[in-house]
């Protein structure tokens, strides 16, 4: 699992690719956690487009960078992704607390 980002204007892009896992997920919230903590920025965007698997561990992270960014006043979109991470979001209920671009 890689992060990729980029930022434009107040809007922080995390390209994330691979799985999102019990092996990857806490480096990935490392990574993302780095990004919250030195950016400053409105709104973080997870592009989940090269995401090949996703379970309930990811999950958590996401949900977990979902509270840390609402604590500090920002928000959290996820953005295109593929049907088998789409039905994992959809399963647990995040699409109804999260905002979400398919």
């Amino acid at each position: 699992m890689t992060v990729d980002y980029e930022q434009l204007g107040d809007v922080l892009y995390a390209r994330l690719s691979g799985e999102l896992d019990e092996h990857t997920a806490s480096s990935v919230r490392a990574s993302l956690d780095n990004l919250i903590e030195v950016k400053h920025f409105r709104c973080l965007v997870l592009d989940f487009k090269d995401v090949d698997f996703m379970d309930s561990t990811g999950v958590g992270m996401v949900l977990g960078r979902f509270k840390k960014l609402k604590k500090s006043g920002k928000s959290l979109l996820l953005k295109r992704p593929n049907s088998q991470v789409l039905k994992v979001f959809k399963s647990c209920g995040l699409l109804e607390i999260l905002e979400t671009e398919i």
